[in-house]
């Protein structure tokens, strides 16, 4: 997506005609699509899918090539029995296998995906960690604890720069990034800390006991309950749970801008939209012209939140989950014309 396109052309411009037509009647599941997209729930919460049982309180996800098919991943938010799983996808699209990738963590909420193709899991507890997940599932998960030790949401890799962008779920949590000595490898590196000045200060002690990493660095910028995280184009995006904000940081230009309100999970599709999930059970596109347009509403799920949006490698199917507290689940996928 083209920072000159999103950041610096005026504020986003709501209510017109979506690029892919009105929304129809909600089908399978209670999504409502527009004319040649459908629906269809892939895992559900208690259920057996490919003989694993899906795990509760599906969050983050992220999809991941795999031969002529892929990998989507979802993390659980649930209390030291979350981690994640994943499902495999053959190349027609069918359910070829199901199997856990971490086990035995405490609230994995969000993450992020690596260029080097492994899947940051992150827990969102006291002195939570960030674990590094193999999601075709012939490596134990391993914990970074250079990253540091605090309440994570989302992780966000720019390979441009060579960091990883980082929120916290505090009411006064900080806008992290991580420098790895060698990119690739997360066993080492510096966390940073955004500062209120527009620049970056490293924290003195990531993984402390006594004093946490957001209250380490005098003058750092505080923000209501980091969320979502997701880098594109030279922009890392960010949602704040307490003030429902979509923030966009110009990585080149060291500028922060609020772009809107009413967000939570947020990706980035291959065409340069980003998708968004609203906090009334609906995903909204945002064209690299600032429209924002309607592109799917979940019935029946009153109360639900949507997490883990990605696409598939190919651009073809977004996947996200729709929660409600710590037991039901499920996750979907949406397959049509999506923009190239």
């Amino acid at each position: 997506m083209s920072r000159k396109t999103l950041l610096r052309t005026g504020p986003l411009v709501s209510g017109g005609v979506s690029p892919y037509g009105p929304l129809g009647l909600a089908g399978p599941g209670g999504l409502a699509l527009p004319p040649g997209f459908a629906g269809r729930v892939v895992a559900s919460s208690g259920h057996k899918v490919a003989g694993l049982t899906w795990h509760a309180a599906p969050d983050g996800g992220a999809c991941f090539p795999d031969g002529g098919g892929w990998i989507y991943v979802s993390n659980s938010e649930l209390p030291l029995l979350g981690g994640a799983s994943a499902l495999r996808f053959r190349a027609d699209g069918s359910i070829a296998d199901a199997y856990r990738i971490l086990s035995g963590t405490d609230l994995n909420c969000a993450g992020g995906a690596t260029p080097w193709h492994t899947w940051l899991s992150c827990e969102l507890g006291h002195r939570g960690r960030v674990f590094e997940c193999d999601p075709y599932g012939a490596r134990a998960g391993r914990p970074r604890l250079a990253m540091g030790r605090f309440k994570h949401e989302a992780a966000a890799c720019d390979p441009e720069r060579r960091v990883i962008y980082m929120t916290e779920d505090e009411p006064d949590g900080c806008f992290y990034r991580f420098r790895p000595g060698d990119w690739g490898d997360l066993t080492e590196g510096t966390l940073e800390v955004l500062c209120a000045s527009g620049g970056w200060q490293a924290v003195p002690s990531p993984a402390a006991l006594l004093k946490e990493a957001r209250h380490q660095v005098e003058g750092a910028r505080h923000f209501d309950g980091g969320d979502g995280c997701h880098y594109a184009g030279g922009v890392c995006y960010f949602t704040t749970k307490g003030d429902t904000g979509l923030w966009a940081y110009d990585a080149q230009t060291t500028s922060l801008d609020r772009l809107c309100e009413g967000v939570r999970a947020i990706t980035a599709a291959p065409s340069g939209d980003l998708y968004v999930a609203r906090d009334r059970a609906e995903i909204d596109v945002i064209a690299p012209d600032r429209a924002v347009t309607p592109f799917l509403r979940l019935e029946g799920h009153d109360g639900a939140e949507l997490t883990g949006l990605a696409f598939s490698p190919d651009g073809a199917r977004l996947y996200f989950s729709a929660r409600r507290g710590r037991t039901e689940g499920h996750t979907f996928e949406v397959a049509g014309p999506f923009r190239p």
